[in-house]
């Protein structure tokens, strides 16, 4: 990985925080989001301290916001003109609904939407990445948990029934949704678009989810695999060379796996990207 440069996002702790270590340790120059300045700055003191000699870049946003990703962009198209990895790993589960600054239910607009949005902010420095001759990769980090979902197109923001793990489900089948339409989309540019379910983590996440489900969290949690072994699969997606080319697929455990059947449904694809444009205010 030695010349890339690679962004991971929600890289403050678990998978993201690992993963941009890994990539680190393969020898990139790795950019990391997060939304908290001082942790943000934190980690990334950590992972130089760990990978010696490393470029570690700490860029400060909060991804549920629309006009702060737009401000990311800017910033890092300025300081990136080539990107060759982009892995879109931010994402949280919320208990209770509440909008964001855009007006937007807060898991639809971060776990999803801020994907969306993000990547193809940031398609001009990956296509500068294809054109000089390399194999700039997108990794949409998912999960598991999108075979539980289904893309509710009357009531995508839970206003009349919100349930924390169904709203976090749909976002995540969204994550995968995204990528096959991306990836038919972006077939001939030499830039391949992933998605990855990294295992059930050990992380910070559900920590502030009250409820049955954040107490049914809290007992599974020790017996939950590491955000080292979590990361495991994004890492591969992004950087193994016998993934060049690979694009539109669904990675487990390291391997390609058939998703649900309803994010192979070209129709429910197409319809979600339409919608998914119409929320960040693109044409593309």
């Amino acid at each position: 990985m030695r010349g890339t440069v690679c962004l991971v996002t929600g890289a403050t702790g678990g998978i993201g925080y690992e993963t941009a270590l890994g990539l680190a340790r393969l020898g990139a120059r790795v950019a990391i989001v997060g939304r908290d300045a001082g942790k943000l700055q934190a980690c990334a003191d950590r992972m130089r301290a760990a990978v010696p000699g490393s470029a570690v870049e700490p860029h400060c946003a909060d991804l549920s916001a629309q006009a702060e990703i737009r401000r990311l962009a800017e910033t890092l198209r300025a300081a990136y003109p080539r990107l060759d990895v982009l892995v879109n790993n931010a994402g949280a589960i919320f208990d209770r609904r509440t909008l964001t600054a855009d007006g937007i239910e807060r898991t639809w607009a971060l776990d999803h939407l801020g994907y969306v949005l993000l990547t193809l902010e940031l398609l001009d420095p990956l296509r500068q990445a294809a054109a000089a001759g390399g194999r700039p990769r997108i990794v949409n980090v998912a999960s598991a948990a999108h075979y539980r979902g289904n893309i509710d197109f009357d009531d995508i923001e839970g206003a009349r029934r919100y349930r924390a793990m169904g709203a976090y489900a749909q976002a995540k089948l969204g994550n995968v949704l995204f990528t096959y339409a991306l990836a038919r989309r972006l077939r001939d540019s030499g830039i391949t678009v992933n998605a990855v379910h990294p295992g059930v983590v050990n992380t910070g996440f559900a920590k502030n989810t009250g409820g049955l489900f954040g107490a049914a969290w809290a007992l599974m949690r020790p017996f939950l695999i590491t955000p080292e072994t979590g990361a495991r699969t994004s890492l591969r997606v992004a950087s193994a060379p016998d993934l060049d080319g690979v694009t539109g697929r669904y990675f487990s455990h390291g391997q390609p796996k058939v998703s649900s059947a309803e994010s192979r449904d070209e129709a429910v694809q197409e319809r979600l990207w339409a919608l998914s444009l119409q929320q960040v205010g693109r044409s593309d």
